[in-house]
């Protein structure tokens, strides 16, 4: 039977049967369906920005490692039983706001510097990228408890750790630049599980103990209990099961990576938007007063000499809000949110020097490394490996020692006619 259409009343005979034309509805009609299609099945078989995730991984560890060691000797004033926010004040304070800190199960000094040292720890091997999504638990349980002890040491900076800390537990930041990267999959993971072994002995601890509450008790063992799965997928059912766990991995993943985003922008947002509702902000006077401020100066001839330039003054103080108020709107363009980018990166850099807030700047500039381009990143890797490669050849094609005939080296010729 022929599928052809008959052709009509008034067309001639023996002409061809003609096949009725597509509409232009139904070509604009699929085209959506397929790009939402497209979209979904990205977002569930990849983890989008693993470049950037890894750049804002590495730089929150880097930052909060480089506080901890740099505040070392004044930890016990600043988080200790030192401090000026007693132990007694902070467990009021958290019986009232229920915040996390391992800090509060003990009085005991040592376990202040157990809990310290797990943070400092916790922080270098997630910049290394070991065990990424243990050490990002890890790194989330050390911010906060100390964070969260005294709640009044910290600053902006600070408080963008310490969100980071809790976002980056969603991610899979260890995709790139990270050891678990370099490790086979083919060789069996006996590490992964003995740690994971023993974390959950100290959950069944704190369990049985009562020093840690109803609903972040939860949340632990909900951590643990999702990575005991992932690893019994991988082991005992590599197919359907862990293909399932990957989907669900990704659309974490980069829910989190989407979330980090929302805040570097509510943050610029609403930092520019308060600015612009301040009289000194208005008149481009606000940065001449925290550049006689003794607390931010620590270079003061270059605090006068900006100071004393009212011109510059006013396009720093105007800058800076124009900057903060249109970078949320800039990126529906890439080509200007890149340059807005390098003008924040590059700004957060002179406050870094000129007020003297290191970690604060290193904190905003890993937060605006989530919007860097992904070529970019790449080719900063590349020369970074080839650095790398460069140093190491370097090290092995140290000058060895001079052989002599006889098969000994000539060093050791040369004490041997010494001493005879």
């Amino acid at each position: 039977m022929s599928s052809s259409v008959p052709p009509s009343a008034d067309a001639p005979a023996g002409s061809p049967a003609r096949t009725p034309a597509r509409t232009p509805g139904r070509v604009s009609g699929r085209a959506p369906v397929r790009g939402l299609a497209r979209a979904v099945q990205r977002v569930t078989s990849t983890a989008l920005g693993p470049y950037q995730s890894a750049v804002v991984r590495i730089g929150f560890s880097l930052t909060w490692l480089f506080f901890l060691l740099c505040e070392y000797p004044h930890r016990h004033e600043l988080y200790g039983p030192g401090g000026p926010w007693s132990w007694d004040m902070a467990r009021r304070l958290i019986a009232d706001n229920h915040a996390f800190t391992a800090l509060m199960w003990s009085q005991n000094p040592v376990w202040f510097e157990i809990v310290y040292g797990l943070a400092v720890v916790s922080a270098a091997l997630l910049m290394l990228g070991w065990r990424t999504r243990t050490m990002s638990v890890l790194f989330m349980i050390g911010v906060l408890s100390l964070q969260n002890r005294s709640i009044f040491m910290g600053d902006g900076g600070d408080n963008v750790i310490h969100l980071m800390a809790i976002y980056l537990v969603l991610t899979r930041c260890g995709q790139v630049w990270s050891l678990d990267a370099r490790r086979d999959p083919s060789r069996a993971d006996q590490v992964g599980p003995a740690l994971w072994g023993a974390l959950g002995a100290c959950l069944i601890a704190l369990t049985f103990m009562g020093p840690l509450g109803g609903g972040w008790l939860l949340i632990l063992w909900g951590l643990w209990a999702v990575h005991a799965l992932w690893w019994a997928a991988g082991r005992y059912a590599p197919g359907q099961p862990r293909a399932l766990l990957d989907v669900i991995a990704n659309l974490t993943h980069n829910a989190g990576l989407l979330v980090i985003m929302a805040e570097v922008c509510l943050v610029y947002a609403t930092a520019g938007w308060y600015k612009i509702q301040g009289s000194r902000w208005q008149d481009g006077t606000a940065l001449y007063y925290p550049l006689h401020l003794d607390y931010f100066s620590p270079w003061p001839a270059l605090s006068e000499l900006l100071a004393s330039h009212g011109v510059i003054v006013m396009l720093l103080t105007y800058g800076t809000v124009a900057v903060q108020v249109a970078f949320p709107f800039t990126l529906l363009n890439r080509r200007v949110k890149n340059v807005l980018l390098a003008v924040m990166i590059a700004e957060h850099a002179a406050i870094a020097v000129v007020l003297g807030l290191p970690f604060f700047s290193l904190a905003m500039i890993a937060a605006d490394a989530v919007f860097l381009p992904t070529g970019f990143l790449r080719r900063t890797g590349r020369w970074a490996a080839r650095g790398r490669d460069r140093v190491c050849a370097g090290v092995r094609r140290r000058p060895a020692a001079r052989v002599t005939p006889q098969g000994r080296p000539r060093h050791e010729e040369q004490v041997r006619t010494l001493v005879e």
